[in-house]
């Protein structure tokens, strides 16, 4: 009974926007309740008045990515369950043995662990070795390159330490050398309006429940003409069209989207979609993260020592760097931005004289900020920071964190894990 009196009484702080944005968009619950309370209908199998107003809602949806993210085709708009099903959808449909896929370092396990899967039926996986900042050099990926070689596949951002790839000089590389090219935007859509078309991407995929601020359960992917039309899908069945024929349907979005859809995701996450559309500064949120991020970086080497705690990626030159990068878009009137900032609003830190689990843990227990520790879910990644197998504590701001609570944060830190004299 104490320890509830005390849990209940204790400040709750949330830093696992990584993981999962909360809160949610405002209202996201009330537009996913008043679908259920409308009847709950299905698209593709009536016409009766319900089903089609639930069809235009989907429609919209589509609509509404296709125009946050600058995208021509809105019926190129896929809809799947989470951004893993995205990349198994694109990546298992494409590849053959025989084929060569080019991945990084410093990728997620939803892009690790469906090529691990593909490279034991004949596909040669091939992996560029990021810095230990997690920053990758084109010019290793170009060399890597065979005539053998069918995709390039890469992280916006690491879900580790916030490092972003080059994703337009990787997208340049792909257009010159005729290979597919995939990007896994979990930790990146959402954050600031992109114009995806700059990337050049074959295949842009995303999920609904971190920066785009929807609920989970929804992902999908941006996707070629091109590339829709050598894939084979990676599930078949009933879409309500072409009935008549055991195949599946020819056109998109159908050929990708066999079975019921998540219709109150979909309905939720293009909702929250068009708030971020109705935003009256796009970047005001970044803007704001990344400020965070500076100020709990700085806090962090102004207190502890590199031998007591290293921060993953890179540091305060890049923070900065991405908030140039806003003034500057700011001032030649951009409405998307056409490359990624540096860094996004992540920070991952290594307690070398502590258990990192034990860090975490007291954070929450006794100060109840929550963050997440462990591998993330990206080993590689962590083989590639030097953080292996010990792992890191990871920090990951939202719009609606404070500079208060990264100063309460800093304070409970330094009480866990005094600064050690040198």
């Amino acid at each position: 009974m104490d320890r509830d009196k005390d849990r209940a009484s204790k400040r709750s702080i949330y830093f696992d926007n990584a993981s999962t944005s909360s809160p949610k968009a405002e209202g996201l619950g009330q537009v996913i309740a008043a679908y259920f309370e409308a009847g709950g209908y299905n698209i593709g199998r009536g016409h009766y008045p319900g089903a089609e107003e639930t069809a235009l809602g989907v429609l919209g949806a589509r609509k509404s990515l296709a125009r946050y993210f600058n995208f021509p085709n809105f019926r190129n708009v896929i809809f799947t369950n989470n951004i893993t099903h995205s990349l198994n959808l694109v990546l298992k449909g494409l590849l053959r043995p025989g084929d060569e896929v080019i991945t990084s370092s410093v990728e997620h396990n939803a892009v690790m662990r469906p090529l691990y899967q593909l490279a034991t039926k004949g596909v040669k996986l091939q992996v560029a070795d990021c810095q230990e900042t997690g920053q990758l050099d084109p010019a290793r990926v170009e060399a890597l390159i065979s005539p053998q070689t069918r995709a390039l596949v890469f992280t916006g951002a690491s879900n580790v330490s916030g490092t972003a790839l080059p994703l337009v000089d990787l997208g340049e590389i792909a257009r010159r050398r005729g290979i597919f090219y995939v990007i896994d935007a979990a930790q990146i859509a959402g954050h600031l309006p992109l114009d995806t078309q700059a990337f050049q991407a074959d295949a842009f995929c995303f999920t609904g429940h971190k920066g785009l601020k929807g609920p989970q359960g929804i992902g999908g992917v941006l996707l070629s003409d091109e590339l829709a039309s050598v894939m084979d899908p990676l599930i078949a069945g009933g879409t309500g069209s072409f009935s008549d024929s055991e195949e599946m349907p020819p056109h998109l979005p159908d050929r990708f989207e066999a079975g019921t859809l998540n219709l109150p995701g979909i309905l939720g996450l293009g909702y929250a979609v068009n708030l971020l559309l109705k935003q009256e500064d796009p970047f005001a949120s970044y803007e704001h993260e990344m400020q965070l991020t500076q100020a709990f970086l700085q806090g962090v080497e102004d207190t502890w020592p590199l031998d007591q705690v290293k921060a993953l990626g890179l540091g305060l030159e890049a923070c900065q760097a991405s908030l140039d990068l806003l003034g500057q878009a700011r001032r030649a009137g951009l409405a998307k931005l056409r490359e990624l900032p540096p860094r996004f609003p992540v920070v991952s830190l290594d307690f070398l004289s502590q258990d990192n689990a034990e860090i975490a843990f007291a954070l929450e227990n006794d100060y109840g900020i929550m963050t997440r520790t462990g591998l993330h879910c990206a080993p590689r990644a962590h083989q590639t920071f030097g953080s292996f197998p010990e792992a890191s504590v990871r920090f990951s701001f939202g719009p609606k964190n404070t500079q208060e609570e990264v100063e309460y944060c800093l304070q409970a830190l330094q009480k866990i894990c005094p600064c050690q004299a040198i």
